[in-house]
C-alpha cells in the first residue's frame, strides 16, 4: 500500500502503483473531476510513520548524515529506532 498526502495526487504515480501491484490509497485533490477510492482510516497509518521519522531526525547525526558509507548510516538509524523504542517501552506496564 502507497500512503501519500494531496501532493502526490496523480494519475501517472496511481497508474505506477496499480502496474507494480500496490494499492495507492492517496486523498483526492479537489479539482478531481472523477472520484477515486480512498480509506481515511488507512490513512491515518501514515501519521504513525511521519511522527517516526520526525523523532528520528532528532538525532544530529541522523539529520545531517555524517556517515558516508550506507552501511554505517544505516546501522546508526537501526540504533537510533532501538533506542526510541526502548524510550517509549520504558513505561509500559
Amino acid at each position: 500500500m502507497l500512503l501519500a498526502d494531496r501532493g502526490y495526487d496523480a494519475d501517472w504515480i496511481r497508474a505506477l502503483a496499480a502496474k507494480r501491484g500496490v494499492w495507492a490509497n492517496i486523498p483526492p485533490r479537489c479539482n478531481r473531476s472523477e472520484p477515486i477510492c480512498f480509506s481515511p482510516y488507512l490513512y491515518r497509518a501514515r501519521n504513525l510513520v511521519e511522527r517516526f521519522f520526525n523523532k528520528i531526525k532528532q538525532c544530529r547525526r541522523v539529520a545531517t548524515r555524517y556517515d558516508k558509507l550506507a552501511a554505517n548510516y544505516l546501522a546508526f538509524i537501526q540504533l537510533a529506532s532501538v533506542t526510541l523504542w526502548l524510550r517509549v517501552n520504558e513505561y509500559a506496564p
